[in-house]
């Protein structure tokens, strides 16, 4: 909980394919009022004008705060700024091997490591296949560490029919891990 009793929970958006994911989980946020404190890496940027229609801009109007990756002193980069976790959706593997490696160098890396050191949920939407040996092990450092590593993985028991349903479901989906239980997911077995 943040100050006077507000949810916020920190997005970040790096250079994997995916930008959908980010997007509706801003979305959800402001469904369930809570704040949304963005960060996309400049890597990020470039992926979403080659996969999407999306602007920057879209992102950052669903947001509650917008912060520059570059901006190691923004509030997200300090354990006394009170969230319920961060959402990595999607995560590079570039950014995933920051992270493990404890390298701080961006703010994406920062809050995560914060997050981490806070014993608060970091939810890491991996964003790669097929995975190498370093990617495993990356993984298996930030796990051993506190982190959820949840690759994007569609789930077919909602019966999706449409790509958009199934950005829905795994949007939902991470959110859970944080606490955050979004109406609009379809649960196993839910009638």
């Amino acid at each position: 909980m943040g100050q006077g009793g507000k949810r916020r929970v920190i997005v970040a958006f790096s250079g994997a394919s995916g930008p959908d994911y980010a997007l509706r989980i801003l979305e959800l946020l402001a469904e369930m009022e809570v704040e949304s404190h963005f960060v996309m890496s400049r890597s990020a940027k470039i992926s979403l004008a080659h996969e999407s229609d999306h602007k920057v801009r879209d992102f950052e109007e669903r947001a509650t705060r917008v912060y520059a990756n570059d901006d190691i002193a923004a509030p997200i980069a300090s354990g006394s700024f009170l969230t319920e976790g961060m959402i990595i959706a999607p995560c590079s593997a570039k950014t995933l091997g920051e992270i493990a490696a404890g390298i701080g160098g961006t703010l994406i890396a920062r809050a995560a490591d914060v997050v981490l050191k806070e014993r608060r949920r970091l939810v890491v939407m991996l964003r790669e296949t097929p995975l190498n040996l370093i990617h495993c092990r990356n993984m298996t450092t930030v796990t051993e560490a506190g982190g959820i590593i949840m690759p994007p993985v569609p789930a077919f028991y909602p019966r999706p029919k449409t790509v958009q349903d199934i950005v829905d479901h795994t949007a939902g989906r991470a959110l859970d891990l944080l606490g955050l239980h979004s109406a609009g997911v379809r649960r196993w077995k839910d009638d």
